[in-house]
């Protein structure tokens, strides 16, 4: 599997944007008995169908979703996270548990609040981009603002600001039908960003894309979130990509998180047996970095041989180790904090050396 796992700016703090806490979405008849029934509830999934009918798409699911952070939701077709993520502004009615935007009950909120919140504080964006065919790509950009009531000098003035950012530039005029499937993604995206959301939502955008549209895709979704640091939540049945974009990962099976945490505790620290067989073929040195192997404390000198970031990954640091011949002194803010050499790092990559427990 190749893959390079992108540097990026931390959250900027850990408030949360999105908290849940023992959410539940059951498909069937007399849905909402199935939470509340420690019996029905601990049946596995085929079992459920069995007994009662029901389908429970999301299973007791808490996590908080904090400000800045590329939040990432992964799992395969079937295990619950479209569903998941359509419950965060009640697309799809969740059955029990509690959604809290910015402090503020999602499951409380009334008609009006919740057009709101869709229009304003969380946009979505889907895999089909649900483009207007007979508006222009700015017209279509703007299409959300227009719905806010913005006035039409300002939204299209907004809008072709947006399209600049996205890059495409000079599309302004174009239909969506002379758009090839990633430009139609890009103008979705903008769409999006236009109203200027506090959280954007992903939901396997990209996942009809060929493979070179597809990564470049990814790396536009990178571009912005260093840009502007806005709050994402990304849906993905695609490893690689949730390694790529997020900054943590939920991993989902059969409606339940098993696993929640960073690329590196994921890939680093499996939390059972099928989280390690879903990473196993990751490449460990392209995903861990030297802050969490490196061997504690100071190098002993002055001028801190290879100078490596806390947040480099072990491939690069391969290669620094390599030249210099030496072990590399793992800096952060002028400090020494602690020592790789190539042993260590080769350890890494071959799966013998245990990560440090994150604080």
């Amino acid at each position: 599997m190749a893959l390079t796992v992108p540097t990026r700016k931390p959250p900027t703090d850990g408030t949360p944007v999105f908290s849940v806490d023992g959410l539940w979405k059951v498909f069937g008849p007399k849905a909402d008995r199935i939470p509340g029934d420690p019996e029905l509830s601990a049946l596995d999934p085929a079992e459920l169908r069995s007994r009662t009918g029901c389908t429970a798409a999301v299973r007791d699911v808490s996590f908080d979703v904090r400000k800045g952070e590329v939040f990432v939701v992964m799992g395969l077709s079937g295990s619950g996270k479209s569903t998941l993520v359509r419950c965060l502004t009640r697309l799809i009615e969740p059955t029990a548990g509690d959604i809290v935007i910015d402090g503020e009950d999602v499951r409380a909120m009334d008609r009006a609040r919740l057009r709101e919140l869709r229009r304003h504080r969380a946009a979505m964006v889907f895999q089909h981009f649900g483009l207007l065919p007979h508006r222009t790509v700015l017209d279509n950009v703007a299409y959300g603002l227009e719905i806010q009531g913005v006035g039409k000098s300002e939204r299209r003035e907004r809008a072709q600001e947006i399209v600049a950012k996205v890059g495409l530039e000079g599309m302004e005029k174009r239909r969506p039908s002379q758009l090839s499937g990633g430009q139609r993604q890009r103008v979705g995206l903008a769409r999006a960003l236009a109203v200027d959301p506090e959280v954007l939502l992903f939901d396997e955008p990209f996942s009809a894309l060929d493979p070179l549209i597809r990564r470049d895709m990814q790396e536009e979704v990178i571009r912005l979130h260093r840009e502007e640091g806005r709050t994402m939540v990304f849906i993905t049945h695609d490893l690689s990509e949730a390694l790529k974009l997020g900054d943590r990962i939920a991993l989902m099976r059969d409606g339940r998180v098993v696993q929640l945490g960073t690329p590196e505790e994921i890939v680093g620290s499996p939390a059972d047996d099928y989280v390690r067989e879903f990473v196993r073929d990751v490449p460990r040195e392209q995903v861990i970095t030297v802050g969490k192997v490196m061997r504690r404390g100071d190098c002993g000198g002055s001028d801190h041989p290879g100078a490596l970031p806390p947040n480099t990954v072990v491939a690069d640091a391969i290669r620094t180790v390599s030249l210099g011949g030496k072990p590399a002194c793992v800096v952060e803010n002028g400090t020494c904090v602690g020592v790789v050499d190539h042993q260590r790092l080769l350890d890494v990559v071959a799966g013998t050396e245990q990560l440090k427990e994150v604080a």
